[in-house]
């Protein structure tokens, strides 16, 4: 190992160790104001009068892959992922950590609204004022003002 990629080996993981420890605080933190700026500080990208609740999970892996717009509210036990294993060369005799990670973003457009332990999976946009309900397990992307449910989400209902 060069002395280059031992420094930049270093630096990635002081950052992973910081990193954590802000969603740790965030994770507990109230006032809502106070748990944007810390997750802000991680690297996700928040705007304004955003709200977002306690015990909201923000992937660790790659915070940077967020994208939330004004106005959105996430509710309580959300889990937003940027990262998942790549299964496609997945085969019998193979272990599953073995598989490398894939990664995509995730945007939430303005005045989206993020139900009561929805699960956001990588590479999904929400469109603007969409909303999730509680619970559900997001794999495709949500157009504008619509409602989407279940595992995996389906949209229910759009507005005009």
């Amino acid at each position: 190992m060069s002395i280059v990629q031992y420094k930049r080996k270093n630096t990635e993981i002081i950052r992973g160790i910081i990193n954590r420890f802000l969603h740790i605080i965030a994770y507990v933190t109230f006032p809502y104001q106070l748990t944007v700026f810390l997750h802000r500080l991680r690297g996700v990208k928040i705007g304004k009068q955003t709200h977002v609740a306690r015990l909201v999970s923000f992937d660790d892996r790659n915070p940077e892959l967020i994208e939330i717009g004004n106005g959105v509210a996430i509710t309580t036990g959300v889990i937003i992922l940027c990262h998942q294993r790549d299964l496609s060369t997945y085969k019998s005799g193979m272990y599953v950590m073995h598989c490398p990670f894939k990664e995509g973003r995730v945007v939430i457009k303005d005045g989206a609204h993020i139900g009561i332990g929805a699960i956001i999976m990588p590479g999904v946009t929400i469109g603007e004022g969409a909303i999730i309900g509680a619970g559900s397990v997001v794999t495709k992307d949500i157009p504008p003002y619509s409602v989407a449910v279940g595992i995996p989400a389906k949209v229910i209902k759009t507005f005009n």
